[in-house]
């Protein structure tokens, strides 16, 4: 298979980016995304051309460091997958395959393809967490938590992170990753006891770092790789009503 690649090519977070347009052929249609752009940064070295900066890690959609927008869509045109589990079969031959970074303004370029996530990071910061001493570890059965509440709380954990849901919602808003932290505590006891604080930390960071507002367009739904719920905003809006109530 033979494609078209524009990628946005960036020097650094001050510098002002292009789209450069590479040729590329020979591809397997079980190539992965990044493994084609190994494969074009290989070429761009042998040509004695600086390589195309982009995050990766697990390559296993774990991690949640690909994070590429591709012909408009987050991840690109596959559902329920991060862009390591993005292959070229998904796209025809021939084809031209446009590559950017998150456009997000709380998540700023930094060279390319790569963008600055620490906002996720300092949102966790805020309350994403369990601080009460709960003792030393007990039995597995000594603490009965509902079947349903423990899966519900397993599905939000399923979140890695990404960013894809703000990178997607037209607001910018990340009220679907905060959700998806507050959900994964609230169902469980353990995170009873700091519940309050936690929804209305974490929020503030949130409008602090410039994430914009929801308005349950359900994009970040679509777009999640994880197939994360926007049930779990409705959860955050009641923990935190209930939090500013008790105040």
């Amino acid at each position: 298979m033979k494609f078209t690649l524009k990628i946005w090519r960036q020097k650094n977070a001050n510098a002002k980016g292009q789209f450069e347009t590479y040729k590329i052929d020979n591809i397997s249609p079980d190539t992965s995304f990044l493994e084609m752009l190994d494969i074009l940064n290989n070429n761009l070295i042998r040509e004695g051309k600086e390589p195309v900066a982009f995050d990766h890690d697990c390559r296993e959609g774990i991690c949640g460091m690909c994070s590429l927008y591709i012909n408009g869509r987050a991840h690109g045109p596959d559902e329920d997958i991060t862009t390591c589990q993005l292959h070229a079969r998904k796209f025809k031959d021939g084809d031209t395959i446009i590559v950017e970074p998150w456009r997000s303004a709380a998540f700023p370029v930094i060279k390319d393809l790569v963008v600055n996530r620490h906002a996720f990071d300092q949102i966790l910061q805020a309350g994403g967490f369990i601080s009460v001493n709960t003792g030393g570890v007990p039995d597995g059965n000594m603490i009965p938590i509902a079947k349903d509440d423990a899966e519900e709380s397993m599905d939000a954990s399923a979140c890695i992170g990404c960013g894809a849901c703000a990178a997607t919602c037209k607001n910018g808003s990340a009220m679907l990753f905060v959700a998806a932290r507050v959900s994964a505590l609230a169902k469980l006891p353990q995170g009873k006891v700091e519940a309050a604080q936690r929804a209305k930390s974490m929020i503030a960071k949130m409008d602090e770092l410039g994430f914009g507002s929801c308005t349950n367009t359900q994009a970040c739904q679509a777009e999640c790789p994880k197939g994360i719920s926007i049930a779990h905003i409705a959860r955050l809006n009641r923990e935190f009503l209930l939090a500013k109530l008790k105040d």
